[in-house]
């Protein structure tokens, strides 16, 4: 079997400068080239509940065969897909820590995420930039993803736990928020994206981890995608059928391998 790359455009729309104070501290200018991260490494919230008992799919399936947990509860349905969220995006650099809790602020998930930048000596591996994710969960056939889900990832950048925020100001690096749902974006999730001020954007994950598109906005491009692009790989039999596709990223229009 071989691979084969079609390319996918990555979206991109572009509005009029807004104007807004700096003042918040997670929007004041910084560089995302200025510091590291092993200096100051990220401080993640306590996982309330039973967290501890798991901290992926595997570990979770078996918490919830040992619990007789009811595999279509909201509470099931929500925490696997979090977790398939967290392995789906792994292969792209993305390292992930599910947090959840009452008082999450609608953050599912905190972490950082490598890009896959060919390093030169102009310009040297940049530190990973720090994530938080919103899943959703539900179904797709009921799930409506809406510009005010959107408004809603807005509110987690200051929503974000003090701990893990406290060492993201140390560090000053730049900070991006995704919201993964089961559905493709819609122009008015995109239309959204574009006009936030906040650097944004959104993946699409089926339930059974497969993803199918990763967009983000122009301030994200600032704070350091710019370069970055989506494509999709076909694998094609012998018999030059293509049996399936994944989503891959790029890096100035060439193919990144897996991290």
């Amino acid at each position: 079997m071989r691979s084969i790359i079609r390319y996918r455009p990555l979206w991109r729309q572009h509005y009029p400068p807004t104007t807004h104070t700096h003042n918040h501290p997670l929007n004041r200018p910084h560089h995302a080239h200025s510091s590291s991260t092993s200096t100051h490494p990220l401080l993640y919230p306590e996982i309330p509940g039973n967290g501890s008992s798991h901290h992926d799919l595997a570990s979770y399936a078996a918490y919830a065969a040992r619990t007789g947990l009811d595999l279509t509860s909201k509470t099931y349905v929500g925490t696997r897909y979090e977790y398939t969220v967290a392995a789906a995006l792994a292969p792209l650099g993305f390292a992930l820590q599910r947090i959840g809790g009452r008082d999450d602020c609608g953050i599912d998930l905190l972490g950082t995420w490598r890009l896959p930048i060919t390093p030169s000596s102009a310009s040297p591996t940049p530190p990973p930039l720090r994530v938080l994710i919103q899943c959703k969960a539900a179904s797709a056939q009921s799930t409506r993803i809406g510009p005010h889900q959107i408004r809603e990832l807005e509110g987690a950048f200051a929503g974000a736990p003090p701990a893990w925020r406290s060492s993201l100001l140390g560090s000053r690096g730049p900070i991006l928020g995704f919201l993964v749902a089961q559905k493709t974006a819609t122009k008015g999730v995109r239309d959204a994206l574009g006009r936030s001020r906040w650097p944004m954007g959104f993946v699409s994950c089926t339930a059974d981890g497969r993803l199918e598109q990763m967009v983000w906005n122009g301030r994200a491009e600032e704070e350091g995608l710019e370069g970055l692009g989506v494509g999709v790989r076909f694998s094609e039999g012998e018999d030059g059928v293509r049996s399936e596709q994944r989503l891959v990223l790029t890096w100035r229009g060439r193919p990144c391998d897996p991290v």
